[in-house]
């Protein structure tokens, strides 16, 4: 299992804030979507929020691929449609790539007991 650790910008405005919250309630989250994280090999996803920023832990098997996934994104009109959608609350980081949504982070600690 690997774990990869993101972060992205929300457009810093407190409705539109709520409202990407609201998109990633369980009950309100698209099936279509769920299935392509999972079909990517994602095991789980955990997604915070501190003012705008948001930070995404990832947990992938071994054989996770973000090149693979990017494609299959690219590939499923459902998910280009959340994409669109999720493109009105959010807002690249200062240093993102040129068209870079979330931004893989660097681990710079780590503790185990």
């Amino acid at each position: 299992m690997k774990r990869y650790c993101l972060a992205l910008d929300l457009v810093d405005d407190e409705k539109l804030m709520a409202e990407y919250e609201h998109w990633h309630k369980a009950e309100n989250g698209w099936p279509e979507i769920k299935k392509s994280i999972l079909d990517a090999h994602i095991i789980a996803i955990e997604i915070y929020r501190t003012g705008n920023r948001l930070f995404m832990i990832m947990e992938t098997k071994d054989d996770f691929s973000f090149d693979a996934k990017a494609k299959a994104d690219a590939e499923n009109p459902k998910v280009q449609e959340w994409e669109k959608l999720m493109w009105k609350f959010q807002q690249p980081l200062a240093w993102a790539k040129e068209g870079e949504k979330w931004v893989l982070m660097n681990k710079i600690f780590e503790l185990k007991a």
